[in-house]
């Protein structure tokens, strides 16, 4: 077996190619082609370089897996239904709207009043430190602010409740592939 440019690829019966030197036994195919009897050699990747169709030895029938997703799919309905997953939701939502929408409007701030009062943001404060620095300064430290309380509050009010929630789903899954996740 040949490369692209015409050397051989990974040696030959006389070279060390195998594991810590021991030369790899060739193998001879149906036309008479020498290769190597390594399955991991010239192996594709998974869906790389197949016909389209073409499906993999050792695959799940496809009526089976039709089955498996539908039933997969009622289950995460089921789960999303669920009042432990809407109060995640809404949880989830108590949070971060209010916080969004006070960062945006903090960084609005701070870009108008950079754009339409340049002679506030160029007023000194502390020697050449000026407000436009601050109000820089400011939207990083509210940026690593915000991020600390929304780790907090997953933290304390969410990550428990998804977890179980996971934990449940993922249990009522096992239970539709036949035991194995």
């Amino acid at each position: 077996m040949q490369s692209s440019n015409g050397r051989p690829r990974g040696g030959g019966p006389d070279t060390p190619a195998g594991h810590l030197g021991h030369p790899v036994p060739p193998a001879v195919g149906a036309a008479g082609d020498v290769g190597y009897d390594d399955p991991w050699y010239d192996a594709l990747a998974s869906g790389w370089g197949e016909a389209p169709g073409h499906v993999p030895a050792g695959t799940v029938p496809a009526a089976r897996q039709e089955s498996e997703e539908k039933a997969a799919a009622d289950i995460y309905l089921q789960v999303q239904r669920s009042q432990a997953f809407q109060e995640v939701r809404s949880s989830y939502r108590r949070f971060v709207v209010p916080a969004v929408a006070g960062f945006l409007a903090w960084y609005l701030a701070y870009m108008i009043a950079a754009t339409t009062a340049p002679g506030l943001m160029a007023h000194p404060v502390a020697g050449a430190v000026n407000v436009a620095m601050l109000a820089g300064l400011g939207q990083f430290l509210s940026t690593f602010l915000l991020t600390w309380a929304y780790a907090r509050n997953a933290r304390l009010r969410r990550d428990r409740a998804a977890l179980e929630l996971r934990w449940d789903t993922q249990e009522l899954t096992r239970g539709v592939r036949g035991g194995a996740v």
